[in-house]
């Protein structure tokens, strides 16, 4: 045993049913479905983007990108963990692109600020894309690229977002799960730079 507390946390227990849409939020999903995990600071308002979009199947929030198994909340705000607060995103290209995720990704949220998001300061706030395959990293990296040079043109700030391979999704608590469904007066701190898409602007 140790003495520890940020080591070896029991899996998260979860429902497992979106509660907008009544999905199921944990694998195995049916055959075709895609999945991509996203950082855009304080995840409640970054969940919210996309659980309406239509192709996505079903949303969950989480951890990853860290150091610790089935992190808590509190442990993960700690900073002590490394993880980044993040939204799991099922989705069917057949009915949305990866293309139109990772546009939504851009300019819902201000992809410049490093460590935090806002208000919102700690490396669990910080931009995150974790991808599966080499099409997403691709795809990603490209879209950075077409965003860089529409920021350029207004002046902003460098992009800081973390792009690296998925490491383990962890569930977050299950009252953190589509949070401002339930609390529809809760806190949303997302905010994006202003700056569209366009890359008419390359």
């Amino acid at each position: 045993m140790t003495n520890n507390p940020l080591h070896r946390n029991p899996e998260m227990p979860i429902s497992g049913v979106h509660y907008v849409n009544g999905s199921i939020m944990k694998p195995p999903f049916e055959s075709g479905l895609k999945t991509i995990i996203l950082g855009m600071g304080c995840f409640w308002g970054a969940e919210k983007c996309f659980w309406s979009l239509p192709g996505v199947y079903t949303t969950a929030v989480g951890y990853t990108g860290g150091s610790e198994s089935d992190p808590t909340y509190a442990q993960v705000c700690s900073g002590l963990t490394g993880h980044n607060e993040v939204v799991l995103v099922v989705y069917d290209e057949n009915i949305i692109s990866l293309k139109q995720l990772l546009v939504t990704f851009w300019q819902s949220h201000d992809p410049t600020q490093g460590m935090r998001q806002g208000n919102d300061r700690g490396s669990q706030y910080r931009s995150g894309l974790y991808l599966h395959d080499s099409q997403q990293m691709q795809l990603a990296l490209s879209t950075k690229d077409v965003y860089q040079d529409c920021l350029d043109k207004n002046g902003l700030p460098k992009i800081t977002t973390e792009i690296m391979s998925a490491t383990e999704f962890y569930y977050a608590e299950e009252y953190h799960q589509q949070y401002l469904a339930k609390n529809p007066a809760g806190y949303c701190g997302l905010g994006g730079t202003g700056i569209s898409y366009s890359e008419t602007e390359i």
